[in-house]
């Protein structure tokens, strides 16, 4: 590997390393992953299907998958967030889910391409240069015509009304940490992560060579996309 490649479990944020933290994630997250798989369903998803979750943290996604598909891919960085993955896996008892401890920069796909690859809140964690390489390395997993399913967050709107929304987008935050994102959690994340401008992205998504099928935002902060690699 270079020397200037970066090191995601350094940006992976401290609390995703965090064995306590991990272990209540779920329930904080407070995600339910059928409408995604609802959506890759309508697009052909079906039993002889392949799938990577790439940024699984703790497989809500990919356990809910398994059953539909022929076989999962559930990849992450963290150490812990990998420990309870599997712990998951084998306890539902899946033998078509693979976990895989990488990151979207280090993960080294060797099987034939897959027809979906699905992510959700897990670039953010990559600054914008580093963003294009992963979507392009993502794009290199993916056969023709394979979907893509991001969900993240994303800012929909310029930079001179960013205050306006990331104070309503704050207002709506929760006030209870194991249930749902504080205000001050957020205010973080926008301080020190990396969430991007949805007229940012979207070049980046074009760049590796995806089509964008569809795009759906909640609040000016999560975006939902659904793409097509056609290069």
């Amino acid at each position: 590997m270079n020397d200037w490649w970066l090191d995601e479990l350094t940006y992976a944020g401290a609390e995703h390393l965090d064995a306590a933290y991990v272990a209540g994630y779920e329930r904080k997250a407070g995600f339910d992953p059928a409408e995604d798989v609802e959506v890759l369903e309508r697009l052909g998803l079906g039993a002889d299907s392949s799938v990577i979750d790439a940024g699984a943290g703790v497989g809500t996604f990919a356990i809910a998958v398994a059953p539909r598909c022929q076989s999962v891919i559930a990849v992450d960085v963290s150490p812990a967030m990998i420990a309870l993955l599997r712990e998951r896996v084998a306890g539902a008892g899946l033998d078509n889910v693979t976990v895989v401890e990488a990151g979207f920069l280090s993960y080294d796909h060797r099987d034939p391409p897959v027809d979906f690859v699905y992510t959700r809140n897990a670039l953010h964690q990559l600054p914008d240069f580093w963003k294009g390489l992963a979507l392009r390395r993502l794009a290199a997993t993916l056969r023709p015509g394979g979907i893509l399913r991001l969900r993240d967050l994303v800012f929909d709107f310029d930079p001179d009304d960013a205050g306006e929304h990331i104070e309503a987008w704050l207002a709506g935050a929760v006030s209870d940490p194991a249930v749902g994102w504080t205000a001050a959690e957020l205010a973080e994340h926008v301080r020190i992560e990396f969430s991007t401008y949805r007229w940012l992205l979207e070049p980046l998504l074009e760049r590796a060579g995806f089509e964008i099928l569809d795009r759906e935002f909640l609040r000016s902060a999560y975006g939902a996309y659904t793409c097509r690699r056609v290069s």
